[in-house]
């Protein structure tokens, strides 16, 4: 079947909202390409700066290439103690022109630049940064699509209660009071 590939550079995110109460955030990103998705390895850093550089390619018929409309972008945080992950913001990335150009051209690449970040309330917040590339024309298999989705959701494993309890340790205790305090030698007694 004809289609065509459509690569996503995801590469850094910048001034995004920090959901952890405690402990180091672990940010991941779901990408939403029309009924595919994926979603991206985790991210250790802080809210001011964060970054994946990965590269995620997604075959698409040639229906999909006429109908697809948005790429959409998802940034969730690993809670530490949770199952459940906070929703960090989302970004749409309008890709009809894109493709358009992809089409007559044969190839069209964009270099990463950033994309708002929109969080519940419709304001916005942060910025995440990616790269496109559209390459139309190439014969894809239906079975390696299918496959490909299942892999991308699959990839995204859940950290056991093992994995959440040796972050905790890693905390820098020494930010609680009791453990920053300086002891006076004169304090203790000589028995």
């Amino acid at each position: 079947m004809k289609g065509g590939l459509l690569e996503v550079f995801l590469e850094s995110a910048n001034g995004i909202r920090h959901t952890n109460l405690i402990g180091k955030p672990k940010y991941y990103v779901f990408i939403e390409c029309g009924i595919q998705h994926y979603k991206s390895k985790s991210s250790k850093g802080d809210r001011h700066k964060v970054s994946w550089n990965e590269k995620v390619t997604f075959e698409l018929s040639m229906y999909e290439c006429q109908k697809l409309t948005h790429l959409g972008l998802r940034i969730m945080d690993k809670e530490l103690f949770h199952k459940d992950t906070g929703f960090v913001g989302e970004a749409k990335v309008y890709l009809e022109e894109i493709l358009n150009e992809g089409n007559e051209k044969g190839i069209i690449e964009v270099s990463p630049k950033p994309y708002n970040v929109v969080l519940d309330d419709e304001t916005y917040r942060g910025q995440i940064k990616i790269g496109l590339k559209f390459i139309p024309n190439v014969f894809i298999r239906k079975e390696r699509k299918e496959r490909k989705e299942l892999i991308g959701m699959e990839r995204g494993h859940e950290d056991t209660v093992w994995d959440k309890f040796v972050e905790f340790c890693k905390m820098s205790w020494l930010r609680l009071p009791i453990y920053g305090r300086k002891h006076d030698s004169s304090e203790y007694k000589r028995v």
